[in-house]
Formats: structure tokens, C-alpha cells, sequence
């Protein structure tokens, strides 16, 4: 054999053997989505729904590795947050502050790094950042937010064009997807299938895998398989307390003066939000008596809703299952990292509230769980604050790679291998809503969150250019030891008095490092005039409030304009 052909085979070897190296030397990675999966709904995080068991195999992931308890969004609307885990960085920097924008190959930087680290990349099912994640080796996702049934898919080769015809779903009009395929079934399964496929037919065993793997359930309108149709149908599931009863929680930028702007800010469950709530337009209203009183309808729009969202869980979990017995029967799950999460919270009824975007408990807080048996001890739970731009340098930071200097956020891979958070660690949360008053009525704000309390700021303006109030602006504080689900603003309670400079000075700091005092963004303005809040401020806010009221009774509202703006409000 020539001299040639000898060295060639063994360089073919030596590169056979070293990536067998890398493989045996570096763990797999398996991140887990699922959209607007909230800690409520997970059986782990012991909340009013966990007796109900939602989430088995999630669980049992838990009961094998760690359980992060305070796991915080920085931003909780489903693009902002997939950004933030993306690129490691706060949405002033990363481009992606509202739904709107794209996050082009160039600032993909978590696949970038995984990829120069020796790993196979690939992310298969909701991607939400509008351009291909063509850094991956491979990708199979879904165009925009996805269909719940018959889902379309953007893959890498595919070559074909897919006609969909949304008249079959009772939906309409047909749309035309360039370069992809379409599978039969619903998203869950076909998310979980792809998945699969992917590790039988194209995973390359001879490097660690990154794969992200993203459930579209259980968003809204929340689809379930058919299958499910029986799943808790006799089950009352239980209310919170706080649905039924605002008490003080939220202010004068969340209420308006008096409560007279209760029927036009947050969307509901009941009728309380006239615009937008759950006793309409959900695929459920058709089931709703309509003949009730506002209270009792609301009763049987939460039991119908919160049914539909559990099944959607359920659909997740069962899938999930198949994974894991996938990667058990491979023998590749103890030495993969896995990772389950949600891409922000969800509101369950808390504070009659739907959908996320506030910086309350519910939608800020994340799921966070860590199974990798070689590291991570069983059984273990934190309290140690983290937040999503976190979470990418604590997945390079398992594949041996230094967090970026690019990036705003830290590795926490010692905190679940040991349990312990280091002295240096951060104290708070940072977090800023952008989406002035769209879609669910919500007004952008921004606070800071620490172990002990959270100061939030309603600055009353838009993301577009704005910079002068059109909703009134307003701080509220909880003490998060005594009043754990936010129902007593304390802002205005003078014994709080320095805690609320104290955390301003740590607000003020944060948005600095962050890049969101920039004053490229017009907000700022409305944010530094209403920063002190004075008694001029709240004369200011009090005449917003009302002129909010009269803008709409004259049909001159900016927003979201109410369908029936007289209606009086029955019941809260």
C-alpha cells in the first residue's frame, strides 16, 4: 500500500478517534421548551395544581436532579425570552425586545459557540425569532407560532413548497410555506417525532449532541389532542383565591384612579375586561351559558379553560416520555444535561389575569430543572436567583466553553452541582416589559426583583418612539416574605421608605449595565419625569387616568380599542 494512502488512513483514525474524545469527554445537551408552561403547572413547584399529578415525567427529571425555585424571564413574551437564552443578553442589546423583531444568524450565538465547541447542534419545533436558525446543523421548525394540528415545518434541505388549507380547520384563506414540509397530527407529537427521527437517522454518534427542543403547547388557544378530551373532565380545578379578589395588588397604572380603568387594563377570565377575556372568543365560549351572571360565568370559563391548558401539559409530559425512554434505551441519558423549562410564565386566574407580560410572580417566574446524575446530586432544590440569559452560558459552561465577554449573563452550573450559591452571585432580577397596551392590554413597565422584594415602574409609554405617557404611570412594591402572591402594594407604606431607595439605586444600575438607559429609546424620557414620583407626578397620573377613560368613550384611544366602551363592570 503507498506510503500516501497508509498516512490518510491514519489520519481518518486519529480524527475517528478524537471525536470519540470529544464525545466520551463532553456531556449531551438536551434543552426543553415548552411555550407558557408556568411553575403552576408543574407538579414539582407544589402549587394548588399538583395534586392533580399534571407532569410525571417532568417531575420524576426533578426528583433526579436539581429544582431552581426562583427562575426568572427577563422579559415575558415569547420572543424576547427565546432572544435572551439565544444570545445571552438583555433585549436593549439583543434586538429583540418586542415580537416583532428577527434574530438573524449573526447573533445566534448559542448554536455558534456550541458548534465551535465539537457538538452536533439541532433545534427541532417552535423557534419564534422569524429567521431560519441556519446556525444549527440542523433545524425542523415551526413557521412563526405554528398550527397546533397539521404543523408545517421549516427543515434543513427541504426543498419542497406546502399549500396549507386553513378551511379544513374552520379557519381561513390557504397559505403557501417555501422549502418545507408538513406532517399529519398534532404539534406535540409531531414535535416529539421529529425529534426522534433526528436521533435514530441523522445524530452523529461520534460527537455530543446539543439539541433544543421546543413544545408549541400549551399557548393559547391551547389545542389539545383528542385524545385528552376525557382528561380531568369531572375535575374541579382549583381557583385561586386572588381571581376572585384584587385586593391591593396593581395601582393607579394598573387600575386607574378610583378602578376606573379595571375594565381596560389586563385581560381577564370573567367579564371584567370588556375587549378581551376568556367568556369570549376562545374555543371554548361556544360550551359557556351564557345566560349566567358574571360571576358564575366566569367560575365555568376558568374550570373549561384551565381543563384545555392541563390537557395541552398532559400532551407535553406523555411526549417528553417517549423521549426519555428513547435516550434510556440508547443508554445516552445519564450522560446527557437535561434541561426542562417554559419560555416565560403563565397566568392561571391569578389577579383575574390571562396570559403573561407582567412583572407579577406568575408570568416572570420561570420552571427551571436540571437532571445530570455524573454532577448534579438528586433530590436538590435553590433558591438562588437566576434569569434567562443565564441559561446559555450555564449550558456552554457543561460543554467546557467560557461565558462570551458579549454576553450580560452568567453561568449558575456550580450553584446545581453543588447546591450552594457562591458569595459573588447576583442578588437580583432584572425586568422590562416593552409592549405598550398591545394585545393583552398590559402596560410596559420594568423592576427589579430580589430574594425578598419586587419594585416595579408602569412608565405609561410605547417602544415606537413615545416618550410621553398616554396610560398613568405608577410604582408599586411587595414584600414578596409577607405577601408572597402579591396581593398588598406597600409603595406608598412609609416603613418601606428605604428599601424603595435602595432598590431603586439597584434598578437604576442594572438598567445601565444593560444598556436600557440609552437614550435612543424614547421611554427613557418618560421614565426619568416620573422616576421620583412627587406629589406633581401623581397629579399627572391621575389626569392620564381619566383622560385614558375619555379617550375612550370618544373613540380617540390609541390601543386597543374596548368593543363596548359604556359597559359598566358587574363584578371583579
Amino acid at each position: 500500500m503507498k506510503t500516501s494512502n497508509l498516512l490518510k488512513i491514519a489520519s481518518a483514525a486519529l480524527a475517528i478517534s478524537g471525536a470519540t474524545a470529544i464525545a466520551a469527554d463532553k456531556p449531551n445537551i438536551l434543552f426543553i421548551m415548552s411555550d407558557d408552561h408556568t411553575s403552576q403547572a408543574v407538579g414539582v413547584y407544589n402549587s394548588r395544581l399538583a395534586k392533580l399529578n399534571p407532569t410525571p415525567t417532568i417531575d420524576s427529571l426533578a426528583k433526579e436532579g436539581i429544582v431552581m425555585e426562583n427562575a426568572f424571564c427577563t422579559n415575558a413574551i415569547c420572543t424576547p425570552s427565546r432572544a435572551s437564552i439565544m444570545t445571552g443578553q438583555y433585549s436593549g442589546v439583543n434586538g429583540c425586545p418586542t415580537l416583532a423583531e428577527a434574530l438573524p444568524p449573526e447573533r445566534q450565538y448559542l448554536s455558534m459557540e456550541m458548534n465551535k465547541a465539537g457538538y452536533q447542534t439541532a433545534i427541532v419545533g417552535k423557534w419564534h425569532l422569524k429567521e431560519r436558525p441556519s446556525t444549527f446543523d440542523y433545524y425542523k421548525v415551526l413557521d412563526g407560532q405554528g398550527d397546533y394540528f397539521d404543523p408545517v415545518f421549516y427543515e434543513t434541505g427541504a426543498t419542497e413548497d406546502v399549500v396549507k388549507d386553513y378551511s379544513k380547520y374552520g379557519k381561513r384563506g390557504t397559505k403557501t410555506f417555501k422549502n418545507a414540509v408538513m406532517m399529519n397530527g398534532h404539534s406535540s407529537d409531531c414535535i416529539a417525532d421529529s425529534a426522534l427521527t433526528w436521533f435514530k437517522e441523522k445524530r452523529d454518534p461520534s460527537k455530543p449532541f446539543f439539541l433544543k427542543l421546543h413544545f408549541k403547547a400549551p399557548h393559547d388557544f391551547f389545542e389539545y389532542a383528542p385524545r385528552y378530551e376525557s382528561y380531568l373532565e369531572d375535575t374541579f380545578i382549583p381557583e385561586p383565591a386572588n381571581m376572585w379578589d384584587l385586593k391591593n395588588n396593581g395601582s393607579i397604572a394598573t387600575r386607574g384612579h378610583n378602578d376606573e380603568l379595571l375594565r381596560y387594563v389586563g385581560t381577564s377570565v370573567g367579564r371584567r375586561n370588556i375587549r378581551r377575556n376568556y367568556t369570549k372568543g376562545a374555543p371554548w365560549s361556544k360550551k359557556l351559558d351564557t345566560s349566567l351572571n358574571d360571576h358564575d360565568i366566569k367560575r365555568q370559563a376558568y374550570q373549561l379553560y384551565m381543563k384545555a391548558y392541563l390537557r395541552c401539559v398532559k400532551g407535553v409530559d406523555d411526549n417528553l416520555k417517549r423521549v426519555v425512554e428513547y435516550l434510556k434505551a440508547e443508554g445516552l441519558f445519564d450522560n446527557t444535561v437535561i434541561i426542562y423549562t417554559g419560555d416565560q410564565g403563565f397566568y392561571l386566574g391569578e389577579h383575574d389575569y390571562i396570559d403573561k407580560r407582567w412583572a407579577y410572580e406568575e408570568a416572570m417566574r420561570m420552571p427551571f430543572i436540571v437532571r445530570y446524575p455524573k454532577t448534579i446530586e438528586a433530590g436538590q432544590r435553590s433558591d438562588a436567583i437566576i434569569e434567562n440569559v443565564d441559561y446559555g452560558p450555564t449550558m456552554l459552561d457543561f460543554a467546557g466553553v467560557e461565558t462570551p465577554d458579549y454576553m450580560h449573563g452568567g453561568s449558575f452550573k456550580q450553584i446545581v452541582e453543588t447546591g450552594k450559591e457562591p458569595a459573588d452571585w447576583k442578588q437580583a432580577a432584572y425586568y422590562h416589559y416593552w409592549m405598550h397596551m398591545a394585545h393583552h392590554d398590559n402596560p410596559a413597565h420594568i423592576a427589579i426583583r430580589t430574594k425578598r422584594y419586587k419594585l416595579i415602574f408602569y412608565y405609561g409609554t410605547g417602544w415606537k418612539g413615545e416618550s410621553v405617557p398616554d396610560t398613568p404611570p405608577a410604582w408599586e412594591l411587595y414584600d414578596l416574605k409577607n405577601d408572597p402572591s402579591e396581593d398588598n402594594n406597600v409603595y406608598d407604606n412609609p416603613e418601606y421608605a428605604k428599601v424603595i431607595v435602595q432598590l431603586k439605586e439597584q434598578l437604576k444600575d442594572l438598567r445601565h449595565e444593560y444598556g436600557e438607559d440609552d437614550p435612543k429609546f424614547a421611554f427613557n424620557q418618560a421614565i426619568d419625569d416620573f422616576w421620583d414620583y412627587d406629589e406633581d407626578d401623581r397629579k399627572k397620573a391621575v389626569a392620564i387616568s381619566h383622560s385614558v377613560v375619555e379617550k375612550i368613550k370618544n373613540g380617540t384611544w390609541p390601543h386597543n380599542a374596548p368593543r363596548n366602551r359604556t359597559a359598566p363592570v358587574k363584578g371583579k
